[in-house]
């Protein structure tokens, strides 16, 4: 379901007046974004009018290498190390989570397989528990491209990326979790919207790739909430971001 329309817009011009296609995709466009915008902002109002509730956090999830990468130069997860007691330790926290959040190239590439991953003749335990969460929770999605029509339970964010995010962070509802997706991830940490890091590190340094830490100018205080460690040698690190 995407996002639903607060307003009614009335289009109004001389006969003389003639839109070509272009134009008349992008007046769209910016109207969507302004939709968008002012339905997060009237969710936001109306819960902190008639509710009392903490604020959402927005915890970013990755798998990460030793020295702080979380993928290769060319994206490549070959090296990530995940068995049925990480998927079952991290299928416990996620169920309790309503709204996931990517970045378009990793919302396509879940669209492409978590949808039908549970019909599979051969699917898996965590296929089938995951992709029925995926079904039914929020997906947020930062993208200035991707085009909106057709989604389900799906909301697109394209610009007012902090006042959007915090509306959201308003809402009822558990942690909001960033399921890799390096790009978001560094937009959102740079106007620091992140609240938290549940980084799963991997028993391996790949000298060279995408970081998850990038163009940080001031200092990102932590406080690790919990640790464990998982037979095949992860290490799982859950940080809150520390802002006093």
């Amino acid at each position: 379901m995407a996002v639903s329309n607060d307003g009614h817009f009335c289009f109004m011009a001389n006969r003389s007046t003639r839109l070509n296609h272009n134009t008349f995709s992008s007046t769209l466009k910016i109207i969507y974004k302004h939709i968008v915008y002012v339905h997060l902002r009237r969710r936001a109002i109306n819960n902190n009018h008639f509710k009392t509730h903490p604020m959402q956090k927005l915890i970013s999830f990755v798998h990460i290498s030793l020295d702080g990468f979380i993928a290769g130069p060319n994206g490549e997860m070959d090296w990530i190390k995940v068995d049925q007691e990480i998927f079952d330790h991290v299928g416990e926290r996620i169920s309790k989570s309503n709204a996931a959040l990517y970045g378009r190239v990793t919302y396509q590439m879940m669209e492409s397989y978590w949808p039908t991953a549970a019909d599979q003749p051969n699917a898996s335990k965590h296929d089938i528990e995951h992709s029925q969460w995926y079904s039914k929770v929020h997906k947020i999605v930062l993208s200035k491209t991707l085009e909106t029509s057709g989604l389900h339970n799906t909301t697109v964010i394209s610009d007012h990326l902090a006042d959007s995010i915090n509306a959201i962070k308003q809402q009822e509802g558990e942690d909001i979790l960033i399921f890799g997706s390096p790009s978001a991830t560094h937009s959102l940490m740079q106007q620091g919207l992140i609240d938290g890091y549940w980084l799963f590190v991997n028993p391996i340094v790949l000298g060279q790739g995408i970081p998850l830490f990038a163009n940080v100018e001031d200092p990102i205080k932590l406080k690790l909430l919990s640790t464990q460690s998982f037979t095949c040698g992860v290490t799982e690190l859950n940080y809150i971001v520390n802002n006093q």
